[in-house]
């Protein structure tokens, strides 16, 4: 069987010399979307942070289109094709909105402004505003500049940690519907996500980790149809 197209496969580490990681796979397949999801505290964001290098593990690999990263740095897995748009302090407030789609591209040589054009395209609000500061922005409009910025370095997988948190409901599916939008495109979606049961909704492969090992993998259908990941996870 083919390998996922990323993978962090087997991850054990943690901050220090406690680890919050145990033996915890996480993969996602060329274009599609693979959503973590679990209680507080269960090592989601650590477990992407690790995927993209932020965190070393003690055991475990990272592999990205069969190539072992597990020893790159993350700047260094951004020119192997990874964007990653952290929870917070993700954009710069101070610049607008096209000079922070700009920083998005520097590892880029040549023209950039075909990207440029299909990030307008995908959040039109982005071209209306792209002369203000990022910073006077909505939370929303702050995370498609944020998005946007990571989809400048043209990604083959872009790494979400908690996009719609703080959005209202309509922002968030608004939100959703434009990362569905991304990975038609053939760009690899890995998240993590509080709201469950709506990231479970898109996810064509969904984790359910609890205290940083993997409790529940299937496809996000098959786990939001069933009944002890319904009752412990989602809620009822």
């Amino acid at each position: 069987m083919a390998e996922p197209f990323l993978i962090g496969d087997m991850m054990t580490g943690g901050y220090g010399g406690a680890d919050i990681l145990h033996s915890c796979t996480i993969a996602v397949e060329k274009g599609q979307i693979a959503v973590i999801v679990g209680p507080n505290g269960a090592g989601k964001s650590t477990a992407m942070k690790a995927v993209f290098g932020m965190l070393k593990i003690r055991e475990g690999q990272v592999r990205l289109n069969g190539e072992d990263i597990t020893a790159l740095t993350p700047q260094a897995r951004v020119s192997k094709g990874m964007g990653f748009v952290p929870q917070t302090n993700n954009i710069f407030p101070s610049m607008s909105v096209e000079e922070n789609l700009e920083m998005g591209a520097f590892i880029r040589t040549d023209d950039i402004r075909e990207t440029m054009e299909q990030i307008y395209e995908l959040f039109p609000i982005l071209r209306d505003k792209r002369k203000q500061a990022a910073g006077e922005l909505s939370g929303g409009q702050r995370q498609q500049v944020a998005v946007g910025r990571a989809l400048m370095t043209k990604p083959s997988v872009l790494m979400l940690d908690e996009p719609t948190a703080g959005v209202s409901p309509i922002v968030m599916d608004e939100l959703f519907d434009r990362i569905i939008e991304i990975a038609r495109t053939g760009i690899s979606i890995l998240m993590v996500e509080q709201n469950a049961r709506q990231a479970l909704e898109i996810a064509d492969k969904g984790y359910v980790l609890v205290q940083g090992a993997n409790r529940y993998t299937d496809t996000g259908q098959a786990l939001l149809a069933d009944p002890d990941v319904r009752k412990s996870f989602l809620g009822g």
